[in-house]
């Protein structure tokens, strides 16, 4: 079983920019703790991280191809605007998929509140911090 993950903008600057929000670990500790979630879980997985929309978007085409299980998804920002994410999402129907946000996206501003991305995931995790992650990997490899 292969998870992928991706993370869309701004998420390389964790333990960067706005700690108060998204804390004050890095990405790199971030990526340090799904490797160890995907051992346990006896998962292979891979991180994906882009600020660019387009790549993001190759890349979720791609998994199509590459023995992808699952995707657990941060789009960032795109969360409230990318129906190009949406599409690119919503070209699964065989796979499970969870949208993460590292904050409580609904207690924040009011433009954060909308998500046009999660329609097209099986779940929406929010609010739990970095470990949110993990909790959607152990729905990903529960669901195989």
């Amino acid at each position: 079983m292969k998870i992928l993950v991706i993370n869309g903008p701004n998420l390389n600057f964790l333990g960067i920019r706005d700690k108060k929000t998204y804390g004050e670990q890095s990405y790199d500790h971030l990526v340090s703790m799904i490797k160890d979630k995907a051992e346990k879980l006896g998962v292979e997985v891979e991180c994906f991280q882009s600020n660019h929309e387009g790549a993001i978007i190759d890349r979720i085409q791609e998994a199509y191809f590459d023995g992808t299980s699952g995707i657990v998804i941060n789009p960032g920002a795109y969360t409230h605007y990318s129906y190009a994410i949406y599409d690119a999402l919503l070209s699964y129907d065989t796979i499970p998929m969870v949208e993460i946000h590292i904050s409580d996206i609904n207690s924040r501003d009011e433009f954060r509140k909308t998500s046009v991305t999660a329609p097209a995931c099986d779940k929406q995790i929010v609010g739990h911090g970095l470990a949110g992650y993990l909790e959607a990997m152990e729905y990903i490899a529960s669901q195989q």
